[in-house]
């Protein structure tokens, strides 16, 4: 069980000793993940889940969403009238009440720990362009490689934009196109010109070097730290 129904607190049985169960057995998961350097997706899922529980406690009419509502629709009616009456029950409520403030400090404490997991790769991390850049630099190519390893992990991006309240939000989508190794003879600037012959479509793209000096999980860790990391240099740069 590395992460947890979107439903958890009020999925199954409302009862705080197997609710403990339930917690402590995910918190020792992601603890083991964490030990080896595995972020995500337990990162996300984490935060989701701490999040969650703070505005519970700050307003405990939430919990009535929270309940399980994978029924049809001609029970719909007769089952939120039961769920109404479910909030209602001040046992019920003071259950999970009990269990929200039992697991909010387990939740902060792995917050708080991936978090600091987190800055100590990140500052490991360094991203640099390749070669001249165009213009336009919400698609490219990003190179991803370590001081240890001869690999080199190809990965096409797009970096979508969206604005809300003035705001500028950034979400990127990667492909990995291939793997090959670096060497004297086939140098970061020999991989993007052959890409630019492979794709056409792209006669100049924008195409970053994300290094780093130790090795990491790809998927769980290093890709993922990466994306958010090219994320804020283009942003910066924008």
């Amino acid at each position: 069980m590395d992460t947890l129904h979107q439903d958890w607190l009020t999925r199954d049985l409302v009862d705080f000793e197997y609710k403990k169960y339930v917690l402590l057995a995910y918190m020792q998961k992601i603890k083991n993940r964490f030990t080896d350097r595995e972020l995500y997706p337990f990162m996300s899922d984490l935060v989701f889940h701490y999040n969650n529980l703070t505005a519970l406690q700050k307003n405990k009419q939430l919990i009535y969403e929270n309940f399980p509502k994978e029924v049809s629709r001609a029970d719909f009616e007769k089952l939120k009238i039961h769920y109404r009456k479910m909030v209602q029950d001040s046992e019920l409520m003071s259950t999970l009440e009990e269990i929200v403030n039992f697991s909010l400090p387990h939740f902060k404490e792995r917050v708080e720990e991936g978090a600091e997991i987190y800055e100590d790769i990140a500052q490991s991390i360094s991203i640099e362009s390749v070669g001249i850049m165009p213009l336009y630099k919400n698609e490219g190519y990003l190179l991803l490689s370590t001081h240890a390893q001869g690999a080199v992990y190809i990965y096409h991006y797009k970096i979508t934009v969206t604005y809300q309240a003035e705001e500028a939000y950034r979400t990127i989508r990667t492909q990995q196109l291939d793997e090959v190794s670096w060497s004297l003879s086939n140098s970061f600037e020999q991989i993007k010109r052959n890409l630019i012959i492979s794709n056409q479509e792209l006669p100049n793209p924008a195409t970053y070097l994300a290094i780093s000096q130790e090795t990491y999980p790809l998927k769980a860790t290093l890709l993922p730290i990466a994306k958010r990391m090219l994320v804020q240099h283009i942003g910066k740069a924008a």
